[in-house]
């Protein structure tokens, strides 16, 4: 009887084994997947590739329309854009973060020749490349540098990222955009325009940055009219 029990507990003992390492296996899998996918969320730190970018776009803007700008420094423009959103909250950031930064870099007014859009990017930009008389706002100092770049920091960090930044209604990039839309609009002097997409079924969009932003900020005593552009498609009729 003793040997019979031994051996029952002898032929147990690498079942256990085996399937002790199959659960250890299992958990360490489950440490690696949280860990690659919370690495995919957060993005990696790219601080010096986003501030790279930063001068060398400020700098490129300045060596062609530095006279235009209160602001040609573009160390300080980086620390001033830095502070607005590093160490917060990437779904906390308001507009009135940026107001230094808008603040610091103003533009000399360009009555009569701000051009305003809403989807029409691709052709807009075309058009002012060819037609320096207009402005958009991402022919402006902040517009040219920042435009289809993407940012954000982390609570209580000196980091910054490029990847991975969530897309919440107050993130870095929509708070920027919203605040710099404001300015441009309140600037408006003269006589304005804006460039609407004819071949889509509501040119005008009330939720758009145009139609929720910019349209609330013109000022009525230093704006005389709006012009709208309504381009379509050279196919339709």
């Amino acid at each position: 009887m003793v040997y019979t029990e031994v051996n029952r507990t002898s032929n147990r003992s690498p079942k256990r084994r085996n399937h002790l390492l199959i659960c250890l296996c299992v958990v360490l899998m489950a440490i690696v997947i949280l860990s690659v996918t919370l690495g995919l969320t957060l993005g990696t730190s790219s601080s010096s590739s986003l501030k790279a970018t930063f001068t060398n776009r400020c700098q490129t803007y300045l060596k062609d329309n530095g006279a235009t700008t209160s602001q040609n420094d573009c160390e300080k423009i980086w620390e001033s854009f830095k502070q607005a959103f590093v160490g917060r909250n990437p779904c906390d950031v308001p507009p009135d973060a940026y107001d230094s930064l808008l603040h610091k870099v103003s533009h000399d007014p360009a009555c009569n020749r701000m051009l305003f859009w809403s989807k029409t990017k691709e052709i807009v930009h075309a058009f002012t490349g060819k037609m320096s008389c207009y402005l958009t706002l991402e022919d402006t100092l902040l517009g040219f540098t920042l435009d289809g770049l993407n940012w954000c920091g982390k609570n209580e960090s000196q980091e910054t990222f490029t990847t991975g930044c969530p897309d919440c209604d107050n993130n870095s990039f929509r708070a920027f955009w919203n605040g710099a839309s404001a300015a441009f609009a309140a600037s408006a002097c003269g006589d304005a325009s804006v460039m609407l997409n004819g071949s889509i079924d509501m040119p005008f969009n009330s939720k758009s940055i145009f139609g929720s932003v910019e349209v609330k900020h013109f000022n009525s005593s230093i704006m005389n009219g709006l012009t709208v552009l309504l381009v379509t498609k050279e196919t339709d009729t």
